[in-house]
């Protein structure tokens, strides 16, 4: 579930591209799978594969599913990754270090929270009149998008039952969130903030720890 007019920087037109987004919104994936996502032939997909392989952007593993033979499982690699894109990624590790270098870390804590504080600003107008949870996830997922990030949300099917998983298949300040991490730790407070006092976000994927994606548990405190 997503919202319905969410824009993202980077939209797939040409075949090769809606695979590639395929496997970076929905992971890993075989392909009549991916097919069937796409609504195309399997044989289709098969040579798009075949071209996006030998480019080094995807590539594949074998897992066994029991009886049979094991299934072909296909996947980004790091350059397919890449083919999404990190908003002005070495400017901005340069303007990092150079702030941290002149400033200190306090310097940079202060131009995290201002920031944060914009964000803030733009992201309750956006809530303004959204009185459900749902609604307040839609908004945030429409801003999220815009913004790059990919953002969608679904019902929290390993939670309590009333509580939503929003998920940024992208993140195009990755690299850096990577030279400082204070943008992570600013961001989930931001969501708690602008989601509101009756419910708690928590993150349990984090794309530097490893995972392909961020993605938070929102739950009504009541229920938390």
């Amino acid at each position: 579930m997503s919202a319905p007019d969410a824009k993202p920087t980077w939209m797939p037109h040409q075949p090769a591209d809606r695979i590639l987004s395929t496997l970076k919104t929905r992971g890993a994936l075989g392909i009549p799978d991916i097919a069937k996502v796409l609504n195309v032939t399997v044989e289709a997909v098969r040579q798009q594969m075949a071209k996006l392989e030998a480019e080094g952007l995807v590539d594949s593993e074998s897992r066994s599913s029991g009886r049979g033979r094991p299934t072909q499982i296909w996947r980004l690699t790091g350059e397919g990754h890449k083919r999404f894109p990190d908003t002005h990624a070495e400017m901005t590790v340069q303007m990092i270090s150079a702030v941290i270098s002149v400033f200190g870390q306090k310097g940079m804590d202060q131009l995290i929270n201002a920031r944060e504080a914009t964000m803030r600003t733009n992201y309750a107008e956006a809530m303004r009149g959204a009185r459900s949870l749902k609604m307040r996830l839609e908004r945030l997922a429409e801003i999220r998008s815009r913004e790059g990030y990919m953002a969608e949300f679904r019902p929290d099917e390993e939670g309590r039952g009333n509580g939503f998983l929003f998920i940024e298949n992208h993140c195009p300040i990755c690299t850096a969130a990577q030279a400082c991490t204070g943008f992570c730790r600013s961001e989930l407070q931001l969501f708690n903030e602008v989601l509101g006092p009756d419910v708690n976000v928590s993150r349990v994927e984090h794309v530097l720890a490893g995972a392909r994606r961020c993605a938070y548990r929102v739950e009504p405190k009541a229920a938390a």
